[in-house]
């Protein structure tokens, strides 16, 4: 059942000058990404994900752990951005300042048209060097696997946060500097369970900034936000933009 969206919230939505959103797995769910474990399908059913996203895991067995994600870039080449994903590009050409920070990996928002999208986590479909942590800008050609740094010759990994690994700094001092400063917080899709990120919206509330929660489930934030959209991102947030922006 479609609800009604708070007037306050579209007014406050249409005046603001910083918007900062976080996103979570439940927006790339909506595009039929499948969450960490549920990629555990078919020929990777027996192994755990937390003993294949780590460094050990991956100085254990190089190709094991690149085999592994490169199953997982296909099944997210296999999707497309969902309507979400969309709204929060078009929100984006209306606000003066937009901040869009995520947790997912997928790059989703950036084929919707999202720019400078923050990466807590980030981006599974880029590759960098596991020695000298250089990104590489295209995969080398050749038949080893993994592939090796053109620079110094180390083995690729993907450009993820692995268990046991630091967030990158710049991202996180980013992340919470938008949600410290801005005139209005979102948080789309997230279980509040995931640190630092979780802390996210309520840095934004102990500085008295509005924050909305989109999720069609009950998180642990659900109490502490002033607005609770319980509807699948994916169609509220195109309802919202439409009501704040009317053609």
């Amino acid at each position: 059942m479609m609800s009604m969206l708070p007037g306050e919230l579209v007014r406050l939505l249409r005046d603001a000058d910083h918007v900062a959103v976080l996103t979570g797995a439940g927006v790339s769910a909506e595009s039929g990404v499948p969450t960490f474990r549920e990629a555990q399908t078919g020929l990777w059913s027996r192994y755990d994900p937390q003993q294949l996203a780590t460094p050990q895991a991956f100085q254990r067995d190089p190709r094991l752990v690149w085999d592994w994600y490169e199953f997982r870039r296909q099944l997210v080449a296999g999707v497309e951005p969902n309507p979400a994903h969309l709204a929060l590009a078009e929100m984006a050409r209306h606000v003066p300042r937009f901040t869009l920070i995520t947790q997912n990996v997928d790059g989703l928002h950036q084929r919707a048209g999202s720019r400078d999208v923050i990466e807590l986590h980030g981006n599974i479909v880029r590759s960098k060097c596991f020695s000298c942590q250089r990104i590489a800008a295209q995969l080398p050609e050749g038949e080893e696997t993994p592939p090796r740094c053109e620079v110094c010759g180390g083995l690729l990994r993907p450009d993820v946060v692995w268990f046991g690994e630091m967030l990158p700094e710049d991202a996180l001092r980013e992340a919470f500097d938008a949600a410290r400063n801005c005139d209005l917080f979102f948080t789309i899709g997230t279980s509040g369970m995931v640190q630092p990120a979780a802390t996210l919206p309520l840095e934004a509330r102990e500085m008295g900034i509005p924050t909305v929660e989109v999720n069609p489930e009950r998180t642990q934030l659900t109490r502490a936000m002033t607005y609770v959209l319980s509807e699948p991102a994916g169609e509220v947030l195109p309802r919202l933009v439409a009501q704040t922006w009317p053609r």
